[in-house]
């Protein structure tokens, strides 16, 4: 053993290391260029310059919609974590437990109920990070508990759609969740109370299928992926190459499927104003300067 080479250089280069965050510098995917990571959380998880709209948690989109990033968490409902006893590469619950771990969250919804430009609302958020944002058991009874929350307070119900479908691990028993979340979503409507959609990026599969897609208003983030299948599937279903900014959100608003494209930071003030429009409610009192008086003419 070569002391000097394996002992004593790698020890020189320890004590001078500087550590340095993974994550303190985030590229943008449109154009390349590198942000800082804290200039990119205090704009909204929005990059400066580009205006790529980056993918959020469900606790930031909840402080960020909320007025002053305050609400109250509403209690879901324990769903069984492996109906299946699923096991591909791992086993699912291994997979539920390391996606726990990761976002702190116990599954893909997280519901919250406080005030939005000084509306109530009810609000639920699907998170992408949790396990691709896939719709299962406990997805499907978070959202059933989201509408009921919002019928108990009668208060508008925003989703802020987001994944990647169904979890195929729960199989049929996720397939049944959209049936479920329809029903909820025609409860809302029998009591005359708005349901108001947001759709991020990516909202594709059994989630446009279902109650992605039943919104009273279907508000969409800039460049947000929304649509069924992938473009890649369908290209070589078709055989056909697709136009460009296919399933794009400003594509879909282009040709009907879409009501508006909102900028992130416009989304509560979005959201307020079609909830008051929705519920026959007072928009709040705008201050307007008096105007200064004129000089009398000579």
């Amino acid at each position: 053993m070569n002391w000097i080479s394996e002992v004593v250089r790698p020890r020189i280069k320890t004590l001078f290391k500087r550590e340095t965050p993974e994550n303190l510098w985030i590229k943008c995917p449109d154009s390349g260029q590198m942000v800082f990571h804290k200039d990119v959380e205090a704009n909204g998880w929005v990059i400066p310059g580009s205006d790529h709209h980056m993918r959020v948690t469900a606790q930031d989109r909840l402080r960020l919609t909320f007025d002053e990033g305050k609400w109250i968490d509403v209690a879901l409902p324990e769903a069984v974590a492996d109906p299946l006893k699923f096991r591909d590469e791992k086993r699912y619950t291994d997979r539920i437990k390391d996606a726990r771990t990761k976002t702190g969250a116990s599954d893909a919804f997280k519901v919250g109920f406080g005030r939005v430009q000084g509306l109530p609302m009810t609000v639920a958020v699907q998170d992408f990070h949790f396990m691709g944002g896939s719709l299962g058991m406990a997805a499907g009874e978070a959202f059933i508990k989201a509408a009921e929350t919002a019928l108990e307070k009668k208060t508008p119900l925003v989703v802020f759609a987001c994944g990647g479908g169904m979890r195929m691990q729960e199989g049929m028993l996720s397939l049944m969740q959209m049936p479920r979340t329809t029903v909820a979503v025609r409860r809302l409507k029998a009591a005359k109370l708005p349901y108001l959609v947001v759709l991020t990026d990516p909202t594709t599969g059994g989630i446009t299928a279902s109650y992605a897609m039943l919104g009273d208003v279907h508000i969409a983030e800039p460049g947000a992926l929304i649509g069924f299948a992938g473009p890649r599937v369908i290209e070589q279903t078709i055989r056909e190459k697709l136009p460009d900014g296919f399933q794009r959100a400003e594509y879909l608003k282009e040709h009907g499927m879409v009501d508006m494209v909102v900028h992130r930071h416009q989304i509560p003030a979005t959201l307020a104003r079609l909830g008051r429009l929705l519920t026959k409610q007072p928009l709040p009192a705008v201050n307007v300067p008096e105007p200064e008086p004129q000089p009398a003419a000579a």
